[in-house]
């Protein structure tokens, strides 16, 4: 909502930075940044820092959290996400599980390109994808959690939430969404469009590729 009652003038905001889930660094330091591609500045400026992590870049603009909304509006978008977890949503998520070594050093990392960005004009903004898929809005979820760090085909589930849709189909983690309705996923961009064109009560079909088989399952949201 911020965006559409902005504090100041959104026409002056250079970029937006979105640090949604970055307290669990995993042994392999894999942080993903997502909107790389919202600016020509963000790939070069992030590839001259120094940050002992192993960045993964994803040049959408639009994704399950809030840096969309500002991209919808034209502004350069960052995402840093460190990835998803089984505690996810859960009350199990607490203090302890946090990696606050880790956490530093996405902050660190943030932090020079922030230094670096500011030393620079305003950022010129540049579409990722059609407005038809940004503009998507959700009445309904399936309940999995998507690997942000995936680079394959289709959509890899990295978790599946008990009780919601995907959980009742018989989704599991693992599994590659290929497709929902008919809609064809080849990325997260194209579940989005799909997820978007149903409502609660609507029942359809979802195709997943487990190891080596396809499996097509009905689901009801």
């Amino acid at each position: 909502k911020y965006t559409e009652y902005p504090t100041i003038d959104l026409s002056q905001v250079s970029f937006m930075i979105n640090m949604d889930m970055i307290g669990r660094l995993n042994a392999e330091k894999k942080l993903v940044v997502g909107g790389v591609g919202t600016a020509p500045d963000f790939v070069p400026t992030l590839k001259g820092i120094t940050t002992g992590l192993s960045i993964k870049l994803d040049s959408a603009g639009v994704g399950p959290s809030d840096h969309t909304s500002f991209y919808l509006k034209n502004i350069p978008v960052l995402f840093f996400f460190t990835g998803q977890h089984s505690d996810y949503h859960k009350p199990s998520d607490d203090i302890d599980k946090v990696n606050f070594k880790g956490e530093i050093q996405v902050v660190e990392t943030v932090l020079q390109v922030i230094q670096k960005l500011d030393n620079q004009p305003k950022l010129k903004f540049q579409e990722t994808k059609s407005k038809e898929s940004t503009n998507a809005s959700f009445k309904v979820t399936l309940g999995i959690m998507p690997d942000y760090t995936y680079e394959g085909e289709g959509l890899h589930i990295d978790g599946v939430t008990d009780g919601k849709p995907a959980s009742k189909a018989g989704l599991l983690k693992g599994d590659i969404i290929i497709a929902l309705g008919e809609i064809n996923v080849k990325n997260i961009q194209d579940y989005m469009k799909g997820l978007s064109m149903f409502k609660k009560g609507d029942t359809t079909t979802v195709k997943v590729k487990r190891g080596t088989e396809e499996k097509t399952m009905p689901v009801t949201f």
